[in-house]
């Protein structure tokens, strides 16, 4: 069964590209990478797993330029499992002539922290988009998607995976990470590249999304950065 954290790779005549995708017991599945997020569900009969899902924009700096210029497009792929990994093939009716290989490699969470307590007015399940700035005159930031569940963190972009727990109550939230390189950053994210790094935050949250200050160490090196959050969509399942 399709079930926890996973990497995916894409392949495209335009390109490669990674991310990440969590896949839940209900059969929906919620993920992304640096500049979108990937929303939708699958269903398995016979050794052949069949999704669909939902490929939108998150991130909106004029900089960045996304490999497919088009947004909220519906991708289809069907693939089946070999060894560890699931292989899917497939496309979209908005691109035409572009077609995915893809595929997905689970990510191991034995070592993740147990789910913290959320009151009843704590922070709502959803997948959210993370945006980062670095503080203290470091320079450059990241982006990626998060997602909260029950006191449970899972989550990354292109070139790292997020595991960790949270506790949130009356507005305040606060937890503890860990951000895992599952792709080589090639120099793209000099400061976390090639460590296993140690976060612990705080901060406010609202309906719509949350903000917190962290610390993160990396290596010797203690770094400080501010994280805001937005809601992309509510979680099923």
């Amino acid at each position: 069964m399709l079930q926890g954290l996973y990497k995916f790779r894409f392949t495209t005549e335009r390109g490669t590209g990674a991310g990440v995708m969590f896949a839940t017991a209900g059969g929906k599945l919620y993920g992304g990478d640096n500049g979108s997020s990937f929303v939708g569900s699958f269903s398995e009969a016979g050794g052949v797993f069949a999704c669909e899902v939902k490929m939108s924009r998150h991130y909106h700096d004029p900089k960045f330029v996304p490999m497919f210029e088009v947004d909220n497009v519906v991708l289809s792929f069907t693939g089946m499992r070999r060894g560890e990994e699931i292989q899917f093939e497939g496309g979209s009716a908005a691109l035409p002539g572009v077609q995915f290989t893809t595929v997905l490699t689970p990510i191991s969470d034995t070592d993740a922290p147990p789910a913290g307590v959320v009151g009843p007015d704590g922070i709502g399940n959803g997948l959210y988009s993370i945006h980062i700035h670095m503080l203290d005159g470091i320079g450059g930031g990241n982006t990626g998607v998060m997602l909260l569940h029950d006191g449970r963190i899972r989550g990354g972009d292109a070139y790292f995976d997020y595991m960790g727990a949270y506790t949130a109550a009356g507005g305040r939230w606060k937890g503890e990470l860990v951000n895992r390189e599952h792709t080589p950053a090639r120099g793209e994210r000099p400061l976390f590249g090639g460590h296993e790094v140690g976060i612990g935050f705080t901060g406010v949250y609202d309906r719509d999304g949350a903000e917190a200050e962290a610390t993160a160490l990396a290596g010797k090196r203690s770094i400080r950065f501010r994280a805001v959050l937005r809601k992309l969509v509510e979680v099923e399942g």
